[in-house]
């Protein structure tokens, strides 16, 4: 239904009277454009229903009536217009930017026109053209509001940027009528547009007799004012204009023509020796920018004077920086922690790469690069070198290093000049090419430490110009090249120079930085491309040899070390990604292989650890240095693991390299890819090896060996597929059940009689179970398991002996393996119930059946009372039991209820358990201290369910994780240990309590905890005070020290500090002074500091209290705690 026209004359009265709000007035524009968008309002019907509002002459009125329409149109964006309403509304606005008393709608409604797109109707050349002639002539932009002029700012650019060629018709009364509107403008806003609309009307104009170019010095006479950009943006609309935005705007306005060269450039020079660092760093950003855009040979004009202010900029400029004893003199960029000489240096390297060589011959011929060059003998010794001269020392070997890298014809002049000095005082000569570097006699000039810093600079320059422009290599050969000869012919007697320096600090504690330089120069001859070309094998093979050896002499000195494996390291990654088959051959043979034959040699007198630290720093230069590592160590273990029951000194060895395999080569090995079959043999030579260990009956007895060796195994098999874990899986099957603790009989308790609380493991079973329960941990969920009923028992029956690493394995089967009714179980078509009911069936046997355990029946559960002769066995079957439960957690099943009530049962003794109908008089503290260690277990059963285990059940190990299991354990039972604390009258029975209480309310996500704190800090009060006076709970205090100051910090949790200070701080006075765990200390002392963020009414009675406490700390033997405690005392004095 149309609306009459009443309905949208309501919102144009509403607009133009300027006693509405602003957001009425948008409200107003806001319905009226919808009314258009929908159709049920046309463009001309507006237009003409507003004709009193357009045509009135009350300027206010009429203002307000155009900026109406002008408003609208900009939320027409999108809709289509035909041509002859565009041309209609543009040719009306353009006439409008005459009426000054109105000119905002104008430029709003012409702004809205302009920036239509092509496709929905957009301004033709011809209107465009017309709407510029008016606004040149009518609009005195100066003279506006700020508002005001940034619309007309804007409409120019929108004008130059759709229009440019209908625009350009103009041509001098456009670049004039500009000039005119942007003279003395200050606005932050404005001037970004008029910097911009200075850069698109110099690219407007190249033509050297052009428009621009006649008036280029008016122009920069204008942009040159706001140099350099000096503003603060006081008022709250500004902020998002900061001086570096306009500053960048100015700069590219600079460089935007050639023709502001002969203004920008002495402009420039001029501020650069402005005693303003902010006006020195700016002139240098500013010429970088113009010298790449105006060109070498306008540039070249001013290369003098460029110069002069740039070495005056890096070598003389204030502040120049002292440098540490440490200072790095291998990174050439360290030193410029002054903005205005990192500028400088960029300027520098932007001119010198440019291919008019004015700078060249200016720099190369300069009296203070000179006079550095020549005087070098002063910077022979590094002690006696002056801060000043290692400062020019720095700049001047920097600036070499730039002239080097510029070009080709540049290097070679640096060599010609500079380098053959340099080389020449350090004793360097040209050599045959046959001639062993190690051979070479250097000369006696002796050692000069700059001369072997700028030659470094220098080549190393060199070397990246010809990485950079790989081209040159083949374009130019040995006979032609000043750069690949002179690197060739002084290659062989300057390795010996390094070689001689880098052995400096053989005896050092520091490296010193001639042996830094000396690994430098090596690194950088031997990363030299072009296959042998300027470096040959022999040269390449020499250095390689030098590194070498300096790793095994020099192992001792840690820096030198560290310095030279990763100096082989990236020389190994070079070759293996740049040079030929040659060079590559020679590295794996001369490093790789070197380092690996130190595992199977008796002469190495270097440390095992430095052996395996450069193996695994060696082995990550490439896939194949990565292959022989792998099969070198694989075989290195292997041979020792064959005699190290004849041997028993190799286990330390062994245990070393097992460990660097399993942390440090299996990761890369799995991050590479490619190499199951290596992992797959590794595996199975280990499972091989205790075959043959059973068949003779000899065993390993170090348990050290034991655990690395299963933890090895396991990584190992957790990277193998699915069909390769099945091949390990079978093979280690049948030296498992070889052992004498293999269970097979389908009658299950009567399989554990005999079980005493005395009897161990035999140490040959104990490591062939071990073995196979790594593997059984590491599968994933798809492999099936030979015999699992077997399996199973044999894992009862060891965990039942203290074997933890069966009860984890276990605890992984029943995490993984498949429910009945899914996928094809194991081999033997076992599930998970089929496990659960040995499990519990066990369970019954093992706690005597004084337990009225109804794990899967009616839920009926009754007391126990336990055999003393059997509390050991019940203990680890308590710990296994555990495993089992925390694999069913973590997979969700519900049967953890079950195995969390029979821990309960253990844990609560004889005091009334979770539902328990029954309700038996609480026991005298005698039997419970007989059933102390039974309970500990228990309560030490949640810490097992709830925490992040690294040796299993996670995902690293395929285990199957159900989010949010922890939460929903941490729900369930804290209600019924809250309970059972209210209930217990035992002191020993509320001790176990409050213990499993720790370990499930420190093991579960803060995040749960904190929406439970209400409920649970005067808990973790009494817990902690409870738990302190035994010296084995002191990791369990500290993890619920660190949940009470996660509360003391969350802003949620400040009501319950406030309604609980007391008690807080009395728990907190006397852990500051818990003298069996410093953290537990300082943490508690950081809490008290926490606690004076609590309303001063509630903590002011316990001033004196804290003070006290703190005051005995204040003298602690551990600084933090001290450090703290003084914070402390001055956050609770009174002030």
């Amino acid at each position: 239904m149309a609306k009459s026209s009443s309905d949208w004359i309501a919102h144009i009265e509403s607009f133009v009277d300027s006693t509405r709000s602003p957001t009425q007035q948008a409200a107003s524009v806001n319905a009226v454009a919808n009314l258009l968008m929908h159709g049920v309002l046309t463009l001309e019907q507006l237009v003409r229903d507003m004709e009193m509002y357009l045509t009135t002459s009350d300027n206010v009125l009429r203002a307000r009536g155009t900026l109406f329409l002008g408003e609208v149109l900009t939320f027409l964006a999108t809709m289509a217009l035909d041509a002859a309403t565009v041309h209609s509304l543009i040719v009306f606005f353009s006439e409008r930017l005459s009426d000054w008393r109105g000119i905002r709608g104008p430029l709003v409604g012409c702004l809205a026109l302009i920036r239509r797109k092509f496709k929905v109707g957009r301004v033709t050349g011809d209107d465009a053209h017309e709407l510029i002639g008016s606004y040149l002539q009518n609009l005195e932009v100066q003279t506006l509001g700020q508002h005001d002029r940034k619309l007309c700012f804007e409409l120019l650019e929108c004008l130059l940027d759709c229009y440019p060629e209908d625009i350009a018709e103009l041509g001098d009364h456009l670049v004039y009528g500009v000039c005119q509107a942007i003279e003395g403008e200050k606005d932050p806003h404005c001037l970004m547009l008029i910097f911009r609309i200075v850069k698109v009307l110099a690219e407007m104009f190249p033509d050297p007799t052009g428009p621009v170019a006649n008036v280029a010095e008016e122009i920069f006479d204008n942009l040159g004012c706001y140099f350099p950009v000096h503003y603060t943006h006081p008022k709250s609309e500004d902020v998002d204009i900061s001086r570096e935005k306009l500053s960048t705007a100015l700069m590219m306005a600079f460089a935007s023509t050639p023709f502001f060269e002969p203004f920008a450039i002495p402009l420039l020079l001029e501020k650069l020796d402005s005693l303003l660092p902010l006006a020195k760093v700016d002139s240098l950003k500013y010429l970088s920018c113009c010298a790449t855009m105006y060109g070498p040979k306008l540039l070249g004009k001013h290369a003098e004077a460029i110069w002069a202010s740039l070495k005056c900029a890096i070598l003389y400029s204030a502040g120049q920086p002292v440098l540490p004893s440490t200072f790095d003199w291998t990174d050439s960029m360290s030193f410029q922690e002054n903005e205005i000489m990192k500028e400088a240096f960029s300027l520098l390297q932007i001119v010198t790469s440019q291919p008019d060589y004015a700078f060249l011959d200016l720099i190369i011929q300069d009296v203070e690069i000179n006079s550095t060059v020549n005087q070098i003998q002063d910077f022979g010794n590094y002690d006696d070198i002056t801060p000043q001269n290692k400062h020019k020392l720095l700049v001047v070997g920097h600036v070499l290093s730039i002239l080097a890298k510029a070009s080709l014809a540049s290097c070679n002049k640096v060599f010609e000049i500079c380098l053959v000095r340099l080389l020449d005082t350090l004793g360097v000569s040209q050599t045959s090419s046959v001639v062993d570097p190690v051979m070479v006699d250097v000369s006696s000039k002796g050692f000069n430490f700059g001369a072997l810093y700028l030659s470094n600079q220098i080549i190393a320059a060199s070397r990246d110009l010809a990485s950079a422009s790989m081209e040159l290599v083949s374009c130019f050969n040995l006979q032609d090249g000043t750069l690949f000869r002179m690197v060739n012919n002084y290659s062989r007697s300057f390795v010996k120079v390094l070689s001689s320096s880098m052995m400096r600090s053989g005896e050092e504690k520091h490296l010193h930085p001639a042996s830094s330089l000396g690994v430098k120069g090596l690194e950088v001859l031997a990363t030299f491309p072009g296959g042998s070309l300027p470096i040959s094998k022999s040269i390449f093979e020499s250095i390689l040899t030098i590194l070498v050896d300096a790793v095994t002499t020099n192992f001792a000195v840690m820096p030198l070390l560290t310095m030279v494996l990763k100096t082989l390291v990236r020389i190994g990654s070079f070759v293996d990604s740049h040079s030929g088959k040659e060079k590559s051959s020679c590295y794996l043979d001369t490093v790789v292989r070197k380092f690996l034959l130190f595992l199977s040699t008796n002469s190495c007198v270097m440390p095992l650890s430095i052996v395996l630290e450069a193996i695994v720093f060696i082995s990550t230069t490439g896939l194949t240095s990565t292959a022989i590592t792998a099969q070198e160590m694989e075989k290195s273990i292997v041979t020792k693991l064959s005699v190290v029951t004849e041997n028993n000194k190799l286990a330390g060895d062994l245990i070393q390299l097992l460990e660097c395999y399993s942390s440090k080569l299996l990761p890369r090995m799995h991050e590479l890819g490619g190499f199951e079959e290596d992992t797959l043999r590794f595996a199975s030579d280990i499972c091989e090896q205790m075959k043959k260990f059973a068949i003779v009956e000899s065993s390993i007895k170090n348990k050290e060996l034991l655990t690395v060796t299963f933890v090895a195994l396991k990584l190992a098999v957790a990277n193998l597929s699915g069909e390769k874990q099945r091949i390990i899986v079978e093979k280690a099957f049948m030296m498992f059940s070889s052992c004498e603790s293999f269970l097979h009989s389908p009658c299950v308790p009567s399989q554990f009689e005999g079980y005493y609380v005395g009897d161990t493991l035999a140490y040959k079973d104990e490591w062939i179970i071990s073995i196979f329960a790594a593997i059984v941990i590491a599968l994933d969920p798809k492999t099936s398991i030979p015999d699992t009923n077997a399996v199973v028992l044999t894992f009862m029956g060891a965990f039942l002996k203290g074997h933890v690493l069966a009860a984890q394995a276990l605890g992984s089967m029943v995490n993984k393996i498949h429910l009945k009714g899914t996928e094809a179980g194991s081999v033997s078509c076992f599930y998970l119930e089929d496990i659960l009911d040995i499990v519990f069936e066990v369970t019954k046997w093992s706690l005597h059946n004084d337990v009225s355990l109804s794990c899967h029946g009616n839920g009926k559960h009754g007391g126990m009372c336990l055999n003393e002769t059997d509390r050991v066995l019940q203990v680890h079957w308590i710990l296994g039991l555990a495993w089992i439960g925390k694999g069913l957690l973590m997979r969700g099943h519900e049967k953890v209820n079950d195995i969390t009530f029979i821990l309960l049962q253990c844990l609560l003794s004889n005091s009334e358990a979770s539902d328990s109908p029954q309700q038996p008089g609480p026991s005298d503290d005698g039997n419970v201290e007989r059933m102390l260690p039974l309970m500990r277990s228990a309560a030490d059963a949640f810490h097992t369910l709830m925490s992040d285990s690294e040796d299993c059940l996670n995902k690293r190990f395929h285990a199957t994780v159900r989010p949010l299991y922890k939460q929903r354990l941490f729900s369930s039972l804290t209600p019924i240990l809250l309970t059972s604390l209210t209930k217990s009258q035992s002191s020993m029975t509320r001790c176990m309590v409050y213990r499993a209480l720790g370990h499930i309310i420190s093991d579960t996500p803060l995040a749960a905890v904190l929406g439970e704190m209400k409920k649970l800090v005067r808990v973790i009060l009494d817990a902690l005070s409870v738990l302190s006076e035994d010296i084995l709970d002191k990791e369990l205090v500290y993890s619920l020290l660190l949940v009470l100051s996660a509360v003391l910090t969350d802003r949620n949790g400040q009501q319950v500090i406030e309604e609980n200070a007391p008690f807080i701080v009395n728990c907190l006075c006397r852990l500051v002074s818990y003298r069996h765990k410093m953290l537990v200390r300082e943490t508690a002392i950081q809490c008290l500091i926490a606690m004076t963020g609590v309303m001063h009414v509630r903590i002011y009675p316990m001033r004196a209290q804290v003070l006290k406490a703190v005051s005995k700390v204040l003298d602690d033997l551990k600084r933090a705690v001290r450090q703290e405690a003084v914070r402390c005392w001055q956050a609770w004095i009174p002030t």
